[in-house]
């Protein structure tokens, strides 16, 4: 029996070989990741290179600037005393107050408004609108770190804000809003007597720089030079161990001036009450040592207080006595008499006759009264200040009217007309002295008399001082010496000095400016001072407007010396513009002469001389 055939079993499957990862070479990958390490290395070590040794300076430099800062260590502003010491100008300390703006936003102090509370806390302190100490403390420039919020603070004031600040500090539960407000030592000018001499003074400006006066003229020698100091900190603080460097400051100078505070004080007072009694624009009077040219007093009306210039009339920030530009009328004949006795041409004694009127170029000239033909010696023409017997006096000093224009030309130069006084001081003018070929036909025959020339009350003090000293004219000065930080004293440049006219001559006029004083036909009987002898001489003069350029109102003055037959000591005052009461240089400066006068003569010490007067004929008999 056949057997059927068995179907074979299928094989079971094998199972497949995996799938094998075949990684690539590690080679290239290493030698890109040890490239790019190797160019970062290579830029490290090229920067490292240009920091540490090519630029190494530069950015030593810049680390410097940001680890150093400086400071300016203000110097002390020099004094002004009077000639016996007496202080006239200071300085104290104060402080400069300031401000870190950033200290005051949103991210220091936890609050919106704090520029606005710390104004409102300060505003009242220092006495500055709130508005703009808030403008200050919220800057446009939001990276400002520092800001002025006021200058030449006291120390009162400072305490007070420091005392405020430690308040807040105190409540740790309220933001410190003057945080941020600090102080740099500073110092602030003073002047103890007020007004006193602040026309000689001036002013210390906003940036401590003298802004007139002496304080401006010295300013170089006061102000001295200023220090600095550079030191290490981090964060705002002081790093000790760091080092420093420090130029200290050179206070400035001392100066002395040659004023004497208690005539200044009686020259000012008295001037003071002339001007507001006459309603008057303005005076000024001078004192002056008749053998040194040392101004004792220069005094002006209305003043000032330095001490708080926004009180203060702008007009009145002036020293008038030597800015101030007028005719001199009368007190100018003195140089006319002194050029025709210097001139030999007359004497005291000789006689003038003197009409009403008299007739010269375009002009019919008067005195200030009508009279009857007056019989004048030339002493008489000065004693009742003719202005027609001067003006014929003068006319003989040449054989014509320009030969003689010219002579009395030489002696107002002489005298110091036209020319600055030698003071140097801010502002002044040298007045106005035309040559004589440029003299009107009328300003011939009123030059004489003094009008149609101008000067300054420091030349006319120094007209009569130059007679007072025998002639010599010594250059003025406000300046006795500087004291250095050294303590030594400097003595002041020797004043120029130069003959006028002789011995003789300055004695002949003394003698006739005698008879103005003591005589009873003469000007300026209100200047007498018992047992003293004085020479003296009144103006009137016609006055310019400044604001018009015409003739309004009167120039009114009185100029002399004493003790008339030994001088020391010379006083002129002038005012400008009396509107009420009387206008005459005798009736208004006269009193003023003698209440100065009398005060300086014994503050000084100076005794009679108990020699009598000469007593020269004012008059003859034809």
């Amino acid at each position: 029996m056949l057997s059927r055939p068995q179907a074979r079993r299928p094989a079971p499957a094998r199972p497949s070989a995996p799938n094998l990862l075949r990684l690539g070479s590690p080679r290239p990958r290493l030698r890109m990741v040890s490239l790019a390490l190797t160019l970062v290395l290579i830029a490290f070590v090229v920067r490292l290179l240009q920091v540490q040794a090519v630029d190494a300076s530069t950015y030593a430099a810049q680390a410097d600037q940001n680890r150093y800062v400086g400071q300016v260590l203000p110097a002390v502003r020099g004094g002004i005393t009077d000639r016996n010491g007496v202080a006239l100008a200071t300085s104290v300390d104060a402080y400069d107050l300031t401000a870190d703006p950033t200290m005051f936003t949103r991210k220091q102090l936890k609050i919106d408004d704090g520029p606005e509370q710390a104004a409102a806390l300060l505003a009242p302190i220092l006495g500055v609108d709130q508005e703009s100490l808030v403008a200050k403390l919220r800057p446009k420039n939001k990276a400002l770190r520092y800001v002025l919020l006021a200058s030449r603070q006291t120390p009162q004031v400072w305490s007070q804000i420091k005392d405020l600040k430690a308040a807040l500090a105190d409540k740790p539960d309220t933001a410190n809003v003057l945080a941020g407000v600090f102080s740099t030592p500073s110092s602030k000018r003073v002047y103890p007597n007020g007004d006193l001499a602040a026309g000689i003074l001036g002013w210390v400006n906003a940036d401590g720089k003298g802004g007139g006066g002496l304080e401006q003229q010295l300013n170089k020698e006061l102000a001295g030079k200023d220090g600095k100091i550079r030191y290490a900190q981090s964060g705002g603080r002081l790093v000790p161990t760091a080092g420093s460097t420090e130029t200290p400051a050179v206070p400035g100078s001392d100066v002395e001036l040659t004023i004497d505070r208690d005539i200044q004080w009686a020259a000012q007072n008295a001037i003071t009450e002339q001007v507001k009694k006459s309603k008057a624009d303005r005076g000024y009077v001078i004192v002056q040592d008749t053998r040194t040219g040392q101004i004792l007093a220069m005094a002006n009306s209305p003043g000032f207080d330095p001490n708080d210039l926004s009180k203060a009339n702008g007009g009145a920030l002036h020293n008038w006595a030597v800015e101030d530009a007028y005719e001199p009328g009368s007190t100018a004949k003195v140089m006319s008499m002194a050029a025709v006795l210097e001139e030999n041409v007359a004497t005291p004694l000789t006689h003038v006759v003197v009409p009403n009127r008299l007739h010269r170029g375009d002009r019919l000239f008067k005195d200030d009264i009508d009279h009857a033909t007056w019989n004048l010696t030339l002493n008489g023409v000065l004693a009742k200040s003719s202005n027609i017997g001067t003006i014929e006096a003068t006319g003989q000093l040449g054989k014509t009217q320009t030969q003689a224009n010219k002579v009395l030309y030489k002696y107002l130069r002489k005298f110091g007309l036209g020319s600055y006084s030698g003071l140097d001081f801010p502002g002044e003018t040298k007045g106005i002295l035309a040559p004589p070929d440029k003299w009107s036909t009328s300003q011939q025959y009123t030059i004489p008399f003094g009008q149609g020339v101008s000067i300054n009350a420091i030349q006319a003090a120094s007209v009569y001082s130059t007679i007072a000293n025998g002639g010599v004219r010594v250059e003025p000065t406000l300046v006795r010496g500087t004291k250095g930080a050294d303590g030594r004293f400097t003595p002041a440049a020797t004043p120029k000095k130069t003959r006028v006219v002789s011995a003789r001559t300055a004695k002949e006029l003394a003698q006739m400016l005698e008879s103005v004083v003591d005589d009873q036909e003469g000007t300026g009987t209100k200047a007498r001072i018992p047992g003293y002898r004085v020479a003296g001489k009144t103006g009137t003069a016609n006055r310019v407007d400044p604001a018009t350029g015409k003739y309004r109102g009167y120039t009114s003055s009185f100029a002399g010396f004493a003790p008339a037959d030994n001088p020391r000591i010379t006083v002129y005052c002038a005012i400008q513009n009396a509107t009420s009461g009387s206008y005459f240089g005798g009736q208004i400066c006269g009193p003023i002469y003698k209440q100065v006068m009398e005060f300086a003569l014994k503050t000084l010490q100076v005794p009679p001389t108990g020699a009598k007067a000469a007593n020269l004929p004012v008059t003859f008999q034809p």
